[in-house]
């Protein structure tokens, strides 16, 4: 059964996560205290093995070998390689959830489609909405430990009401080296085609919408299938389990605490007049060490996660409750196309009828809500310059065409309007003054309704240009 803890980080507040670490079903505790008690157990032997047992010289040979596989652990890149896998199987994890397939659409379509109030269209109905519940009890027969315990037979499945014993005499006799889930939405399909010739399904246009509705449910069930036939490459998880499992085992041997090597210290500073030498200190003999179990903890569990979501339709705390799902969209289909049918409450004005603006009414605790205003845009309360000329339009105009040859990267540098320095021999002896802005004139020109004082603006650009030709 699925762990849920939503409602406890409904709210953001201090210690908020803190509460979720005392849980036991579903939590990295019950996952990993079997590995992680047999990681303790072999880093006391060694241990123990190192303080008691060995001789000098064999603690001499001990200390290179455990310097050699601390040195060692630091190559493995043991976080790009889980992290990526962990990522890998969080979205496929997800990616299946989505692809279980549920009757809430379909149901929908034959309520509204398949039309009749006597026992005929109760029946099409019904027997529509059942073949597509029975469809997705097939898959998940297949891909699902618990469905298939609890429907290990088709005689189970009969029993259960999804099928008939004709309907599995006839789903038997279909002879296929396949899965069948298929079969059910063929059936489906005929039923559908039968109802429109009979005139229960009014036109081509309804027909066409529940069918195309069945292909959808029809195409999560194949992913389904095929979630479970192709795996994630056994070579990834086989190389992601043996850098954690080699990590840890280097990390047994590397991480013990070592006695320090003769003559290995550190020379003594100079000391200043009057100051006294301090105590050399090496590590400490840390009995228990907790950095090495929290790194333990930390990466095994993250292997531990992917372990337990690879397959999310086992029998795991947090996997797929997929027999719940069954119930419910059993349930839920039959009560839609059958007793919701025509079944309809009486039409009513509702309570705002004469009103242009309604507001529902609040709460005393959520009262405070509706003094808050309505978000409207980012720029809305952007202050806008004053001065009317920034609002005037004005008539785009085409670039200068020697600006089209620029290079991006040397107009970072140049500036918008530099010109390109890839110029041919050709255009190597024009002159280029000041670029110009013939928007810019052009509006002055209209809001001074002078001709004079266009004629000086060439004549000032053209000195411009001149003086930027001898220069």
């Amino acid at each position: 059964m699925t762990v849920s803890y939503t409602l406890k980080v409904a709210e953001a507040r201090f210690g908020g996560f803190s509460g979720l670490l005392l849980r036991w079903r579903g939590s990295i505790y019950k996952l990993l205290y079997k590995e992680f008690l047999l990681f303790i157990a072999l880093y006391a032997t060694l241990s123990i093995t190192y303080r008691l047992l060995l001789t000098q010289e064999q603690r001499q040979v001990y200390a290179q070998v455990a310097r050699y596989c601390n040195r060692s652990a630091d190559l493995i890149p043991l976080s790009f390689v889980l992290g990526f896998y962990v990522t890998l199987v969080v979205n496929r994890w997800w990616s299946q959830y989505t692809s279980i397939p549920l009757p809430d659409q379909l149901m929908c379509v034959i309520s509204a489609s398949v039309h009749g109030v006597d026992e005929r269209g109760r029946l099409l109905r019904r027997t529509l909405i059942r073949y597509a519940n029975l469809a997705s009890v097939l898959v998940l027969r297949s891909v699902s430990t618990r469905v298939l315990k609890r429907f290990p037979t088709m005689e189970h499945v009969v029993d259960a009401g999804f099928m008939s014993q004709e309907e599995r005499k006839k789903f038997e006799s279909l002879k296929s080296d396949f899965n069948k889930y298929w079969i059910p939405c063929v059936w489906f399909t005929n039923l559908a085609a039968q109802a429109r010739k009979d005139g229960r399904i009014r036109d081509d246009i309804a027909l066409c919408l529940l069918l195309e509705e069945l292909n959808k449910y029809r195409a999560k069930c194949s992913m389904l299938f095929h979630y479970d036939w192709i795996s994630i490459p056994l070579v990834y998880t086989q190389v992601v389990t043996i850098a954690v499992y080699s990590f840890f085992a280097l990390c047994l041997v590397g991480r013990q605490f070592l006695e320090p090597e003769a003559g290995a210290a550190k020379p003594p500073e100079p000391l200043e007049p009057g100051q006294e030498a301090a105590p050399t200190l090496g590590d400490p003999d840390m009995y228990v060490p907790l950095t090495t179990l929290l790194q333990f903890f930390f990466y095994a569990g993250w292997l531990k996660v992917a372990e337990q979501i690879i397959n999310p339709f086992g029998e795991d705390d947090d996997d797929f409750e997929t027999n719940k799902l069954i119930d419910r969209n059993l349930q839920v289909s039959l009560l839609s196309v059958d007793d919701m049918y025509q079944n309809l409450p009486p039409a009513e004005k509702d309570p705002y009828w004469d009103e242009a603006q309604p507001q529902p009414p609040y709460t005393v605790a959520t009262a405070a809500e509706s003094l808050r205003p309505s978000f409207l845009g980012s720029t809305f309360n952007l202050r806008m310059s004053d001065d009317p000329e920034q609002s005037l339009q004005v008539e785009p105009s085409p670039a200068p065409a020697r600006h089209a040859a620029q290079t991006p990267l040397l107009g970072r540098f140049l500036g918008a309007g530099a010109p390109s320095p890839a110029i041919s021999l050709r255009n190597f002896g024009r002159a280029r003054g000041v670029p110009r802005t013939p928007h810019v004139v052009r509006f002055r020109v209209e809001e001074s309704g002078d001709p004079e004082a266009a004629d000086r603006i060439e004549e000032e650009e053209d000195e411009l240009g001149e003086e930027a030709l001898e220069a």
